[in-house]
């Protein structure tokens, strides 16, 4: 399995217009990839884009293009109607959800359980930096299962176990990549965090499932290997100079600034 994979990433219906998504459509098919694209994210964008185009949804004009199929990665999604949501299950189009953005924007919410009721396949995902700040995986993991229960009315909706799977197989079946990474199974890529729960924060432990979901961060996170290759030990990155990146970030920060 290559290291580096591809996928054509158009940013959204409202920023790349028709004639944009169609030539993301055409490399899609020369290229045999898939296409990522934020979507649906805001209700204004939706009604500014039905405004636009004679009531036509984004989802509606993705669809006339040829693009809700396979290999879709529709991001935010938190604006769909009931029908849609349909067909996005018959297509088997992968929706990544982004609380902790949607929520600081003030975007709305995925309504993640309705959308996994309906078999569609949610990933979770950060959005970049601009908007979700720490892009901590474990934090949005959990931010998901309780988000999806306060949109939704009920306790049990996006279970410890979903929302695992969510940031895990969820994410590498949206990028067409569940038969080789995603799970620990034999056959697939070494590819394995180290998590340390014998902290005085993860005492007393019951259920393994609820502990990651709920109660764990990324600074437990003791040792990573990548396609069997340690890339963290010891919370020390392995791969990368990191006293070089800080001195660097610091460095653009006061330019930007």
């Amino acid at each position: 399995l290559a290291v580096l994979q591809a996928i054509v990433a158009p940013h959204a219906p409202y920023t790349c217009g028709r004639d944009g998504l169609q030539h993301c459509k055409d490399e899609c098919d020369r290229l045999g990839l898939g296409l990522h694209v934020h979507l649906c994210e805001t209700s204004g964008e939706v009604k500014d884009w039905k405004a636009a185009n004679e009531d036509e949804t984004p989802i509606g004009c993705m669809d006339k293009l040829g693009l809700v199929r396979k290999g879709l990665v529709a991001v935010h999604m938190t604006n769909v109607e009931g029908a849609e949501m349909d067909r996005l299950a018959a297509e088997a189009v992968s929706v990544v959800h982004c609380p902790e953005s949607n929520m600081k924007l003030a975007s709305g919410s995925c309504q993640v359980a309705t959308l996994l009721s309906k078999g569609v396949n949610v990933a979770i995902g950060t959005d970049g930096c601009a908007s979700n700040n720490d892009l901590d995986m474990y934090s949005e993991m959990r931010t998901a299962a309780l988000l999806g229960k306060h949109v939704s009315a009920e306790s049990t909706a996006v279970p410890a176990a979903q929302a695992i799977r969510m940031a895990t197989l969820g994410g590498a079946t949206a990028l067409g990549l569940d038969q080789k990474i995603g799970s620990l199974e034999a056959g697939k890529s070494a590819d394995i965090q180290a998590v340390s729960m014998g902290g005085i924060e993860s005492a007393p432990l019951y259920d393994v499932l609820s502990h990651l979901a709920y109660c764990t961060g990324r600074h437990q996170v003791s040792d990573v290997w990548v396609a069997g290759r340690r890339i963290v030990e010891g919370r020390k990155v392995t791969t990368l100079d990191e006293e070089d990146l800080r001195r660097r970030a610091l460095e653009w920060g006061a330019k930007i600034q």
